[in-house]
């Protein structure tokens, strides 16, 4: 499954974020895999694309970055995959 996770930066601050990955990387637990990101032109916000079969490891990788971003999760699938779904019904 994917997921894109939008992080709202507490308090607008991106600094604390950058830090802790600086120094302890992404704190991903294992069988949760990052796919890629966007952060938005002011800094405020991340969008971040991540994918498992677990959504328990999503949830565990979340509360290690509580304290610093406030979470918004949304399942997704690729625009393919979708047009894959819907074809039957065309």
């Amino acid at each position: 499954m994917l997921y894109m996770v939008i992080e709202r930066f507490k308090h607008s601050d991106p600094l604390p974020v950058y830090r802790r990955f600086r120094d302890q990387g992404r704190l991903a637990p294992e069988g949760l895999q990052y796919v890629s990101s966007w952060v938005t032109s002011d800094f405020t916000t991340c969008y971040q694309l991540m994918e498992s079969d677990e959504r328990r490891l999503l949830d565990a990788w979340i509360e290690r970055w509580r304290d610093l971003v406030d979470f918004d999760v949304v399942e997704v699938m690729s625009s393919e995959r979708a047009f894959e779904l819907v074809k039957p019904r065309l």
